[in-house]
């Protein structure tokens, strides 16, 4: 890591922890250090937020966020998946370096949290804050650093949920919005007024089986959503894309439906399915945001909203149609791109739209440094407090590193896509899977390295094609901008310290 940057950063977190001196060398009290909320939603992308544009979605209360804090526009995960997502959240570390790389096991054994790496929540717990985990959680070992959790099992159900709280299952009624948070705003109320809390808040929706509250299942039922430019995608160019077939969602979305109209097929049963689950997936961010409304109310009811630092994330984006498919894991945009809204008031800025690049690793930085904790060594990310002030630093980030790593792709990899047929499809595919890979994206540049696929190589104009539908490595007239990124790739790989997972 870059030493004199971490240096900085510490010694910016040390001034903030630093009583103000004002008139006459005469001390006075320092603000008190911020309550903290993270909120987790789970595949939500930015574009289902009104906030963020979305033309039928309506999110008062995400809507809230913005305006009263910052919303970031290039915001993204460092691993399109859940778990290694979670886990760099909590340590501010890319996924090779926390442990969880995939959400299975690897070479036979549970991944699990390096023991090394501290999690912001037990760093906060160790400067006094009084800790607690609500929702979805989806690492295999049980959380640490909170001082109440309560969590779902897995994946967890919409309907009726089981909780396991400190350790004892419960059985619950109703919907997983809803009771998510009950048992967040249950930690709330029995926090001591005299102690900062920290709540890390986490939703299974909008998660596949994509399902809403019951109030809200006929939402939109009159209207169609806009179909993404990319949905009739036919892969031309890009090769690993063509073999990703159960992400299709006309291939893998047709079981969770038993009441598609008779008759349909090919093109118009596709539609359907579409128009179903980007709705659905709409649905339950209608269910998220009413919630998060709760929550709010609650601040402002306790007096305490100006002394709440809330920020609130997706643990990586999705397709919801893009290329035809659903799921994520791809480097391409709607995978890739996560939203983010942060509100302090205490720190003084408001209705905020920035476009720096921003990581997910970014979050447990901008966390302590906000609270006066010094940054672990092994940190990959930077405070985002520095952007949220109006004075990015000279030497803030201009490109962002990608690796996904779960590879169940190396034995059929030289596999003729169009000659698979059905056993050995079965055979070779593990659903969802996508070949690992890693890349570099600039503000206009994207390039990409499937290190399975013999060194496969894609590069994406994203001004002049932000879908990503053709790919121009190797093209005339490339050569220059090609080599500009590989050297970036190669300075960032090895930035991130990933030797020996590749």
């Amino acid at each position: 890591m870059n030493i004199n940057r971490r240096k900085a950063l510490k010694g910016m977190a040390v001034a903030a922890a630093a009583p103000m001196i004002t008139g006459c060398a005469q001390k006075s009290a320092p603000p008190p250090r911020p309550n903290i909320i993270f909120i987790m939603t789970d595949d939500q992308t930015a574009e289902q937020m009104s906030c963020y544009g979305h033309p039928f979605i309506k999110t008062p209360n995400m809507d809230r966020l913005a305006n009263e804090g910052a919303r970031f526009e290039n915001c993204f995960c460092t691993n399109s998946l859940c778990a290694p997502s979670r886990a760099s959240v909590l340590t501010g570390c890319y996924s090779n370096i926390s442990g969880i790389t995939g959400n299975s096991e690897k070479k036979g054994a549970e991944e699990r949290l390096n023991p090394d790496l501290p999690t912001f929540p037990e760093l906060l717990k160790s400067h006094g804050y009084h800790t607690g985990l609500i929702g979805k959680y989806h690492l295999r070992q049980d959380p640490k650093g909170f001082d109440d959790w309560r969590i779902l099992p897995g994946q967890g159900a919409y309907i009726d949920p089981e909780f396991i709280e400190n350790g004892t299952v419960t059985q619950n009624k109703g919907y997983v919005t809803d009771i998510t948070t009950d048992k967040a705003l249950d930690f709330l109320e029995n926090t001591d007024a005299e102690t900062p809390f920290c709540l890390v808040y986490q939703h299974k929706g909008p998660h596949r089986p994509f399902t809403p509250a019951p109030r809200h299942a006929h939402l939109w039922e009159d209207e169609e959503f806009p179909y993404p430019a990319s949905f009739d995608d036919d892969y031309t160019s890009r090769k690993v894309a063509g073999l990703a077939r159960d992400m299709k969602i006309e291939v893998s979305l047709e079981s969770d439906y038993d009441d598609i109209p008779d008759g349909l097929s090919g093109d118009a049963k596709k539609r359907w399915i579409y128009q179903r689950f980007a709705k659905d997936m709409a649905r339950a961010v209608v269910g998220i945001d009413e919630n998060l409304g709760r929550i709010l109310d609650f601040l402002d009811e306790r007096g305490i909203a100006d002394d709440t630092l809330i920020i609130y994330s997706s643990d990586n984006g999705f397709f919801v149609g893009e290329h035809g498919w659903y799921d994520k894991r791809f480097m391409y945009e709607p995978s890739l791109k996560i939203p983010l809204l942060i509100r302090y008031p205490r720190l003084g800025f408001s209705g905020q739209v920035l476009p720096d690049m921003a990581l997910n690793v970014d979050f447990a930085p901008t966390i302590l440094d906000l609270v006066g904790i010094p940054l672990p060594d092994a940190m990959h990310g930077r405070s985002l407090r520095p952007l949220l002030e109006g004075d990015a630093p000279s030497d803030w980030r201009t490109s962002v590193y990608y690796s996904y790593y779960e590879d169940s792709w190396r034995a059929y990899r030289n596999l003729d896509a169009a000659n698979l047929n059905d056993q050995t499809y079965t055979k070779y595919f593990t659903a969802h899977r996508v070949g690992p890979h890693h890349g570099v994206r600039t503000n206009r540049w994207k390039l990409i390295e499937y290190y399975t696929e013999d060194g496969y190589r894609e590069l994406f104009d994203l001004e002049l094609d932000p879908h990503e539908m053709r790919n121009i490595y190797g093209e005339a007239g490339t050569e220059s901008v090609t080599a500009e990124l590989e050297r970036e790739l190669t300075r960032l790989h090895a930035l991130y310290g990933p030797e020996g997972i590749y």
